[in-house]
């Protein structure tokens, strides 16, 4: 007796076949998918939230509550303000520090050295260091570290804010300040430039002739985005990210894409390590597979 197969249990055991080849197709990654926001704020390549997504060069550098994101250093948490993409810049505000219309308790601002290295303040941040004794450094051996802040003085900063004005009132007279960059408080602690207070203002080419109740207070960082290939695999709807271990770069595909060959190794110059690539002629096989059976059995 020939034990043939219906057309119908032919049918389903392709659909079975094809399932199992495309769960084989997905891989591990999109079981955690990358964030793409932290309340209004995008968060896209190379910043990220969850540890292996983004580039490795800025792994755990973000933190997100419920609708903000801070930025994370050794001297503390700041708050971010903005992100431009475009411009390849972030706005961060420290709620510690000293500010025309508020005085705030002693502060020190710090990066870690990777990233001043990768994402430092922009040459247009200025840091401002307020009410210094004249022992200073900044005033004496390294006094080449303050610089002319675009025709601004210490007289106009005391006499102009109404949180700074109370260094005035102390010693009758103006006491010294200094415009200098990050690089200043890098590699000296406040305490160690003899300056109670900072400030910082950014968009300082644009301050001239701009009074001090008038400027954008807070800090500016430039960053450069490493060019991996994240395009190619963005266009293949995959997201960059990296294996948490060996920081080997990877292309995360989405569980939602539809096409297992466009997020694959072999964009770019991304290394597409963890991303399994199942060719169709796999499953073209398999098919035929099915079919010489059915022709086998029929003939039984």
């Amino acid at each position: 007796m020939h034990h043939l197969l219906t057309p119908f249990t032919i049918f389903k055991l392709i659909l079975l076949t094809l399932h199992l080849q495309l769960l084989q197709a997905i891989p591990i990654h999109t079981l955690s998918p990358c964030k793409t926001s932290c309340g209004t704020i995008p968060i896209n390549y190379p910043f990220s939230l969850e540890d292996g997504c983004g580039a490795p060069q800025f792994r755990n550098m973000f933190n997100c509550t419920t609708t903000e994101l801070f930025f994370q250093t050794p001297s503390g948490s700041y708050k971010v303000q903005s992100i431009d993409y475009n411009k390849k810049s972030m706005v961060l505000y420290d709620p510690s520090m000293s500010t025309c219309s508020i005085l705030q308790p002693h502060h020190d601002f710090l990066m870690t050295d990777i990233q001043s290295a990768i994402i430092p303040p922009s040459q247009d941040t200025v840091f401002v260091l307020l009410n210094c004794s004249i022992d200073s450094p900044v005033l004496n051996h390294y006094k080449y570290l303050c610089f002319n802040f675009e025709g601004h003085t210490c007289d106009e900063l005391y006499g102009g804010c109404n949180a700074f004005r109370v260094f005035h009132l102390m010693t009758n007279s103006s006491p010294p300040c200094c415009f200098t960059s990050y690089n200043t408080m890098k590699f000296m602690s406040m305490n160690i430039l003899d300056c109670t207070h900072y400030t910082s203002v950014f968009n300082s080419d644009k301050l001239r002739g701009v009074g001090p109740l008038d400027w954008v207070y807070g800090i500016k960082l430039s960053f450069s985005v490493p060019d991996t290939g994240c395009e190619s695999c963005g266009q293949s709807g995959g997201i960059c990210g990296f294996d948490t271990e060996t920081e080997a770069l990877l292309c995360l595909c989405s569980s939602f894409t539809n096409s297992t060959r466009g997020c694959a190794a072999g964009t770019g110059s991304m290394i597409s390590e963890g991303v399994y690539n199942a060719p169709w002629t796999r499953h073209q096989v398999v098919l035929l597979v099915v079919v010489f059976l059915h022709m086998v059995i029929g003939l039984l």
